[in-house]
């Protein structure tokens, strides 16, 4: 007896083209659904920081339970990396049953990726909880970086520039990036950043190019010689005065944010950056950070974006990774999330898109003794265009650049 052909198999011995497999529509969630049951989801998403990760562990195991989906947290340094694999998966030939499913992206990863047809979509402004949100009263869900998102990526955190600082050794903080320097010069060795490119690093960067820059509308558009070095040179100047004082005399930086906090941690530097206002909270209530830190923000407002996630154009668990990243936008994800005891960022649901049962738990929330109000946060200013963040973080490292 000869073995059973499968379908696919006959068809190419009859010489007879083989149809591509339908891929899932978020418009059939029933059906998503179906398909994403027992399916494993490999995130790629950065794995720098605990909170974060512990956040990822507990959304696995919501997701398995609920929807049968195994949740796996590939942990990155770099979300470049991911990028540079669904490139050789598509130079390869590799066009299905790709080693990621979903990926935490946004600037310039997602602009590299949209622009190159590494994704799939658009998917993200039909599944269930897109409904929840308000992109009309919050454009960061649906512009990334300046860049239109048009439903390729979903978004799942909200995150806001913010300092903070110990104070019981810092009465008055400085409020704007020439007190900054007036400050840190007054107090040498105890303000530093993480060094770039390293997105708080750049962030850091970008929030001074911001303030001191003398007109802003070109950092919104593709980066231009003809205006790059007219419109960095206050930057350069003002980082060229700064860094004598950082600590270590700026001979080292800090890797990362969880490596800046530990600085505070231990008492080596009194203010710190985050993109997270309610990280301060979250580290006091873990015993991380004494209960005298504080947070604050600058006069005129800083920058601000939205987290996303992304689905490779060939992963292999499509449907699995549309079933994960609408959860991460429920009430339900976004309320865990926002507990000063677990992550502390802000959400992305609008609250007069909920029930008034689910606004009022987001409103008892208690977002810790260290986290501005919503309001204190001020005006959020808009991400420059990601050409912006690669200059300058290359221009940084060959100015001010050290070994580690």
């Amino acid at each position: 007896m000869f073995p059973r052909l499968t379908t696919t198999a006959a068809l190419l011995l009859a010489g007879l083209t083989v149809p591509a497999f339908a891929e899932p529509d978020p418009k059939d969630w029933e059906a998503v659904l179906q398909e994403a049951r027992g399916q494993t989801v490999y995130w790629n998403a950065w794995g720098g920081d605990p909170r974060t990760n512990d956040y990822i562990a507990w959304a696995g195991e919501q997701v398995q339970a609920q929807f049968g989906v195994t949740l796996e947290h590939v942990k990155l340094s770099d979300t470049a990396t991911a990028v540079s694999t669904v490139i050789s998966e598509k130079a390869a030939g590799q066009t299905e049953g790709g080693s990621i499913d979903l990926i935490w992206i946004n600037g310039a990863n997602f602009a590299a990726m949209k622009e190159n047809d590494l994704l799939f979509g658009p998917w993200a402004e039909d599944i269930p909880n897109w409904a929840l949100l308000d992109p009309q009263e919050n454009p960061a869900l649906i512009e990334d970086f300046t860049v239109p998102v048009e439903g390729l990526e979903a978004p799942w955190s909200m995150a806001r520039l913010v300092f903070y600082y110990d104070s019981a050794r810092v009465a008055e903080p400085p409020k704007t990036m020439l007190e900054f320097l007036d400050w840190t010069q007054a107090n040498p060795g105890r303000f530093t950043y993480p060094q770039p490119p390293d997105f708080l690093g750049t962030t850091f960067l970008k929030q001074a190019l911001l303030e001191l820059a003398v007109r802003r509308d070109p950092l919104y558009a593709p980066v231009e010689d003809r205006v790059y070095d007219e419109v960095t040179k206050p930057l350069w100047e003002y980082i060229e005065a700064l860094t004598p004082d950082l600590w270590r005399q700026g001979q080292a930086y800090p890797q990362n944010g969880p490596a800046q906090r530990q600085l505070m941690a231990d008492s080596e530097i009194d203010i710190a950056i985050s993109f997270s206002p309610g990280e301060a909270s979250a580290a006091i209530a873990n015993f991380e950070l004494p209960d005298t830190v504080r947070s604050m923000v600058l006069e005129g407002g800083t920058i601000g974006n939205a987290s996303f996630l992304a689905i490779p154009f060939n992963a292999n668990a499509k449907a699995g990774a549309m079933v994960v990243a609408n959860y991460l936008m429920s009430v339900e994800a976004q309320l865990h999330k926002q507990d000063a005891e677990v992550m502390g960022t802000p959400t992305v649901l609008a609250m007069h898109k909920l029930t008034p049962e689910d606004a009022a738990r987001f409103a008892d929330l208690d977002l810790g003794i260290a986290t501005l109000s919503p309001a204190d946060l001020g005006p959020a200013l808009p991400e420059p265009h990601p050409s912006w963040m690669e200059r300058i973080a290359s221009d940084w490292e060959a100015r001010f650049g050290v070994a580690q």
